[in-house]
């Protein structure tokens, strides 16, 4: 399995483009069960493109993105240019280089499967003040809530190089280890998306375990996704539903 730093680098375009934004009632939450302000400052560690970075800059936040990847990093910083209060920080979960107890959040959006999640543990630790929250956010994929999803699950299945090995569904019973001994809360808001067939396309080639040009399930993949599309279209969109789901809960900082 290619590292999960590097495996985004050639889907970056895409991934900005064609993944979906987060529900605002994201930010209602934390603000009602998080004592979330516009004063907070919030860590978004995997920050990626900075999807999420720029819900919490449009609430007034000071947002410090921490990303890994390169060109993830320089997409977040041309998304978000024109947020003064956005910081872009060169660092990983394991290793953030913020300041100890400097952080009100920790949010991690699409990210927390690729952390080694001890070390990540012990780092946010670190970094929050000792009343601090995390939240953990995932937009998950419906599998089979319609007829267009069934489809699209069996393709992944069919084509995707490592889909099975790499879902963040894989590492949903570790959460509560994570914030172990202390409990964590959890909340759902439905989030959809509607794709004609080429931003489909471009989300399908936003995923890391998809085939890229050069392999040789590319072509087919793309016939087969082609035929789902045509077979489930509707005026000549489909619709992607998703689930977000938010985990959060505090850390011991001592």
């Amino acid at each position: 399995m290619v590292d999960s730093i590097n495996r985004f680098t050639t889907r970056v375009e895409n991934y900005a483009k064609f993944r979906p934004t987060y529900p605002r009632l994201i930010i209602d939450l934390l603000k009602a069960d998080c004592g979330l302000t516009e004063a907070s400052l919030v860590a978004d560690v995997g920050s990626g493109t900075g999807i999420l970075s720029e819900m919490f800059l449009s609430n007034g936040n000071t947002v410090f993105g921490v990303e890994p990847n390169a060109p993830m990093r320089s997409s977040a910083e041309n998304l978000l240019r024109n947020y003064e209060q956005f910081k872009s920080i060169r660092g990983a979960a394991e290793a953030t280089t913020l300041d100890s107890r400097s952080i009100d959040i920790v949010t991690a959006a699409q990210a927390f499967h690729w952390f080694d999640r001890m070390r990540a543990r012990v780092e946010f630790a670190r970094i929050l003040k000792p009343k601090g929250w995390i939240a953990l956010i995932w937009n998950e994929r419906r599998l089979d809530s319609t007829p267009f999803l069934r489809a699209y699950e069996q393709l992944l299945l069919q084509y995707g190089t490592d889909y099975q090995k790499v879902r963040h569904e894989n590492v949903t019973e570790q959460i509560a280890d994570f914030f172990a001994p202390h409990e964590f809360r959890r909340k759902s808001f439905e989030n959809i998306q509607t794709f004609d067939f080429d931003s489909l396309m471009g989300r399908v080639l936003s995923s890391s375990y998809t085939p890229e040009p050069d392999h040789p399930s590319f072509e087919p993949m793309i016939a087969s996704l082609r035929e789902v599309f045509e077979e489930h279209q509707q005026r000549g969109t489909i619709a992607f539903e998703y689930d977000t789901r938010i985990y959060y809960g505090k850390l011991s900082t001592t």
